[in-house]
């Protein structure tokens, strides 16, 4: 059954919601303070091990569940959660944060790739794969290609990324709203390309 309107909303408020406790983990680890730091360094690693599956994804169990993913975005919101402690960063100011001005549009996995690949062409291989795989590889390709960023420090915007494993791995999987995920992360790894300075083509001569 389609979700009506209403409840869309309200799911995509508990993403919301969720996804800033992510990042209110890496704000306490930033924090200073020793307890706070202390406190987001354990969360952090309680979803890194959440990684391998098994016993170390019931210890996450307690950090992502108090949010109430729906049933069948369950797998997507601890993944992201793990990638999110394999790669903490601060929130920037994005669409999907309702923290004020200067807000610029959400940006996909494709965007921070082409950035990777700017500094590392081999991690294009990498991107490619991660178009290819279907919804059981993805969470291998996704842990690949987060370490890597996180090796560049090269954001990524957990909000919108959430939204787009959501549509890839719900257990009532919409192959239609998964090619159009797919698509769009290319056409923003390639988008990139046209606007590199390097590739603007030089004004004529006058």
């Amino acid at each position: 059954m389609i979700p009506q309107a209403s409840s869309l909303e309200e799911i995509r408020q508990r993403r919301r919601r969720f996804i800033s406790h992510l990042y209110g983990l890496h704000a306490k680890l930033e924090s200073g303070r020793q307890h706070q730091s202390a406190e987001a360094r354990r969360e952090l690693a309680l979803l890194r091990r959440s990684l391998a599956g098994g016993r170390q994804e019931a210890d996450a169990y307690a950090v992502v569940f108090p949010y109430d993913p729906p049933v069948d975005e369950q797998q997507a919101w601890l993944l992201v959660a793990g990638l999110f402690a394999l790669h903490p960063q601060p929130r920037s100011r994005t669409a999907s944060d309702p923290s004020g001005a200067q807000r610029r549009p959400s940006r996909s996995i494709g965007v921070s790739m082409r950035r990777l690949v700017e500094r590392r062409s081999s991690a294009e291989r990498r991107f490619l794969q991660l178009l290819g795989v279907d919804r059981t590889a993805l969470p291998h390709y996704l842990r690949q290609a987060v370490q890597l960023l996180h090796t560049e420090n090269i954001p990524l915007d957990y909000d919108r990324l959430l939204n787009d494993v959501v549509s890839l791995m719900s257990e009532h999987h919409d192959a239609e709203r998964a090619h159009r995920v797919r698509l769009t992360w290319a056409r923003d790894f390639h988008r990139q390309v046209r606007e590199t300075p390097a590739n603007v083509p030089a004004a004529p001569a006058t």
